[in-house]
């Protein structure tokens, strides 16, 4: 999308909605904006702001089908990770939801936005959808009787655009509608955080019996191989190779994002798909090769921060 695009976009948006660009209500939260692609509903206030300029986001792309939030529907869920902006609005008096929710979903097709999924009331599934979709709280719990919901993409060279839209009935506010208008910029994932070869490997695995390996990426919640991890499975290759004798664990390691149960299955998939290349691509044999999965129960660094997380998200081959 060139920068004429861009425009032509944005300005799509905000007049679709009825807004120009920069418009902001007196009773905003000090400190928050409108996103600069996407306005506010006329007339609308905003009540609530965060924005993370890097950060996880689990994006409902589905019923939400269990009582408990999104770590209980992560199989509804698509994970991403990118520029997190979180806005909550409150309209105006006298505006129904679907008034609100007809006019973001009117403008954001009209830019372009491609709709991953949509519902309703009891379709999106209840109270369920209403506790998971956004944090539990006065202005929108338990209002599940009246909710309605998009999650949509805009696809970019420079990071897909994601949205997930939520407009439910405040009955704390006069029955006011509130919007959550959560909007997720992807970024690349960087080049990997360790450059390691076949040398540093072995020696790795002499001296501590197992060495960390950073330069196989996976798409996040996926266990399907990036092509970008060639490089590295290549040295891993080379390493076998060299030592016909080497028999290696190959032990799946992810962040805390989630629960346990699901990140153990996820890092034993990964765990399995490393092995799996490693036979059938590089003929290495199968008998000298296994799989487990730790999940997120041995960190090698804090959960708290990206760069954490992003370190114990990782693959390590232990010696047999």
């Amino acid at each position: 999308m060139n920068a004429r695009s861009r425009f032509l976009f944005a300005s799509i948006v905000f007049l679709s909605l009825g807004l120009t660009v920069g418009s902001a209500e007196a009773k905003d939260v000090e400190g928050s904006l409108d996103h600069p692609m996407i306005s506010r509903y006329a007339g609308s206030e905003i009540i609530r702001y965060d924005d993370r300029e890097f950060d996880e986001y689990a994006l409902l792309t589905s019923e939400a089908k269990h009582y408990g939030g999104k770590e209980k529907n992560l199989e509804s869920c698509r994970m991403l990770e990118g520029r997190v902006t979180k806005i909550t609005y409150r309209a105006p008096a006298g505006r129904s939801t679907l008034e609100v929710f007809r006019n973001y979903e009117s403008a954001l097709k009209e830019a372009g936005f491609e709709v991953l999924f949509g519902c309703d009331d009891q379709v999106c599934g209840g109270r369920n959808f209403n506790h998971a979709v956004v944090p539990y709280d006065l202005i929108f719990g338990d209002n599940y009787e009246d909710q309605r919901y998009l999650a949509a993409v805009l696809p970019r060279e420079e990071g897909d655009i994601f949205i997930s839209l939520y407009v439910a009935r405040d009955e704390g506010a006069g029955s006011a509608a509130a919007t959550q208008l959560d909007v997720i910029t992807t970024k690349p994932m960087e080049s990997g955080m360790v450059t390691i070869d076949a040398d540093a490997m072995a020696k790795g695995i002499a001296a501590e019996g197992h060495i960390a390996v950073y330069g196989i990426y996976f798409d996040t919640d996926k266990a399907d191989i990036k092509p970008e991890s060639k490089p590295t499975l290549d040295e891993i290759a080379k390493l076998l190779t060299s030592e016909p004798t080497l028999e290696v664990m190959v032990v799946g390691h992810t962040d805390n994002v989630g629960t346990p149960e699901y990140n153990l299955g996820l890092s034993q998939k990964r765990a399995q798909a490393v092995v799996n290349a490693l036979s059938s691509v590089y003929g290495v044999a199968p008998t000298r090769l296994s799989n487990s999965g730790a999940g997120l129960t041995s960190p090698v660094a804090s959960n708290r921060t990206e760069e954490g997380r992003a370190k114990n998200r990782r693959v390590e081959l232990v010696e047999r």
